[in-house]
């Protein structure tokens, strides 16, 4: 073996005796390429999804334009609760809500949408009315919870 650059090079042995040197100059380019992968992957990756927080506007009046969907569970025991259903404080009756939500936002730019739902709704009714607020064209829902609702 012939004396190579001691920079890129490391020997085993002793000076007297045949000596095996590792060449350090592949592994190097190797750390390279594997750097310059990690370096084009990483921005790649899915990052989830972003959340839009409600801002809290105290003594500031509400957007007159805002749709609100009230959802309240009628009596009738578990099982054969009834909802019904307001928009900004008109009754809908149930059959008629995708169609009236479709005419309400047929014009709208923003297809902004505010669902206020009962305390005692479980979270497959909420679910229900939310899937059917998007078959007719809201693209965002807005929950409101009391402490939406309270301004906090």
């Amino acid at each position: 073996m012939g004396k190579g650059n001691p920079a890129m090079a490391m020997s085993i042995g002793n000076r007297r005796g045949a000596a095996a040197e590792i060449n350090v100059t592949p592994m190097i380019d190797v750390l390279l390429v594997l750097l310059i992968i990690f370096m084009v992957i990483v921005p790649t990756l899915p990052k989830g999804e972003t959340a839009q927080t409600p801002k809290s506007h105290k003594g500031a009046a509400a957007d007159p334009g805002a749709v609100v969907l009230e959802v309240i569970k009628g009596s009738g025991g578990d099982s054969g609760a009834e909802l019904t259903f307001s928009i900004n404080h008109q009754f809908v009756a149930r059959k008629d809500l995708p169609g009236r939500l479709a005419s309400i936002y047929a014009n709208r730019a923003q297809r902004v949408l505010f669902l206020k739902g009962d305390d005692e709704l479980s979270f497959a009714q909420v679910a229900e009315v939310i899937d059917i607020t998007h078959a007719a064209g809201v693209d965002h829902v807005g929950l409101m919870t009391p402490k939406v609702l309270a301004g906090q």
